[in-house]
């Protein structure tokens, strides 16, 4: 595919105008100013858009599609008990393949070309997410409230066989990284055999770490004084690449730890600011060269993917917390959102609108009148765009989403039976 006379974000985050992109297979071939030689197939006109990376979510449960909306109005403890974990308890594995499908249809329409995700029923995750043409660091999610090795879990062997089965399946777009629940949802003898099991077959780590004061509070009582991370880190999980979900209360030690052992931190600014959880130390990470990624964890927490949205709130909401509006710019919040997502993800050829990178790319509409007048475009996609504008996500070189139009997604079955599994379950309650 070729775009023709377009705007581009380049990879410095500078605005580059009319200027030809070659895709060839899944990567970018060719950008500059004159039309390349050559046959790249389908032409794309791109006056009037703007061409950029396409954006990396961080942190996500995809199949909470199915709670968008359900538990609204409630502290987290009871918010969790008594409805995401009732409703969870009848999920089955046709329930979690369509709303996973439905969270890929509502990514793709915001620009969003990889997750990185937590659930279980992953193998009917796989199946969606590889339909979908989308990208996915999938991980399924372990916890262990009894005395039991680790290796005695079930959601242990489900881990094993999909990393087995699934690691760089579909052509390296969908990776198994390990998932930690949390510390508050295992034991010590679980943390440090998941950590020597991650190690030993190279995976990256997902968990959550600090998201309410609470769990960080009541794990400095459990673990004589530890922090999430601390605790963490003393047994080995932090040795791997980790994605750490949350750190909305982490401490100025933990974030020496977080820098030191290259952590990636994903903020999810509207989902902890709904459940009333906080608002991470972004600047306070940022200033320490720390890689900070942005989530939008699950819909039934947030309530959408819109991914726009969620790089507003990332940078204003540090900007009214820490009582400064140079807090966050709008080019760190771009880098959060592209390329320190794909570094996370362990996509170190994503996330840049460059040369041998792979087209994980998205196209905005930059003439509608909240994109009117530009004086500098940075600002206007942090600051004045909205999820409506993006009218093309391409992964891997393939357009997967245009102007409405899905290309690997029947959008009509999947909304009617997503809404058909709610409903059963909702029946069994």
């Amino acid at each position: 595919m070729i775009f023709k006379n377009i705007s581009i974000l380049n990879e410095n985050f500078q605005l580059e105008e009319n200027m030809y992109v070659g895709i060839k297979n899944d990567k970018i071939d060719y950008i500059g100013k004159e039309n390349p030689q050559g046959d790249y197939g389908e032409s794309y006109d791109g006056k009037g858009k703007l061409l950029m990376s396409g954006f990396y979510n961080s942190h996500a449960h995809s199949p909470m599609t199915l709670l968008r909306g359900y538990g609204e109005n409630l502290a987290l403890q009871d918010w969790l008990n008594q409805r995401i974990f009732p409703f969870e308890a009848k999920l089955d594995g046709n329930a979690v393949y369509w709303g996973t499908m439905l969270a890929m249809a509502e990514s793709l329409r915001y620009g969003i070309v990889s997750t990185t995700d937590m659930y279980y029923f992953c193998e009917d995750m796989v199946k969606a997410i590889d339909e979908s043409g989308a990208k996915n660091n999938l991980g399924r999610g372990v916890t262990n409230f009894s005395d039991a090795s680790l290796y005695d879990l079930e959601s242990f062997s489900e881990m094993k066989a999909l990393y087995e089965n699934y690691h760089n399946a579909a052509n390296g777009r969908i990776k198994v990284d390990m998932s930690l629940h949390a510390e508050y949802t295992s034991n010590p003898k679980t943390v440090y055999q998941m950590a020597e099991y991650t190690k030993s077959i190279g995976a990256n780590m997902h968990v959550h770490v600090s998201e309410t004061k609470l769990e960080h509070e009541e794990c400095k009582k459990r673990q004589e004084g530890l922090t999430p991370i601390q605790y963490l880190n003393r047994l080995g999980v932090l040795d791997n690449k980790t994605t750490a979900a949350h750190c909305v209360w982490v401490e100025p030690e933990d974030m020496d730890i977080i820098k030191q052992k290259e952590v990636t931190v994903a903020s999810n600014p509207i989902s902890n600011l709904k459940l009333s959880s906080g608002v991470c130390n972004v600047p306070e990470l940022l200033r320490r060269g720390i890689n900070v990624a942005i989530g939008t964890d699950s819909v039934s927490s947030n309530n959408s993917l819109n991914f726009i949205e969620e790089m507003k709130v990332f940078a204003i909401s540090s900007k009214e917390k820490y009582q400064d509006p140079t807090a966050v710019t709008p080019v760190e919040t771009l880098t959060a959102a592209t390329i320190a997502g794909a570094k996370g993800q362990g996509r170190e050829n994503c996330g840049k609108l460059a040369v041998g990178y792979k087209a994980d790319l998205i196209v905005l509409d930059i003439m509608r009148p909240n994109f009117i007048p530009v004086h500098q475009m940075v600002n206007n996609i942090v600051y004045s765009a909205c999820g409506g504008d993006i009218i093309l996500t391409m992964v891997d070189g393939k357009v997967l989403y245009k102007n409405g139009d899905y290309m690997t997604i029947d959008i009509e079955r999947t909304i009617f039976e997503t809404n058909h599994a709610t409903q059963k379950i909702l029946a069994m309650l």
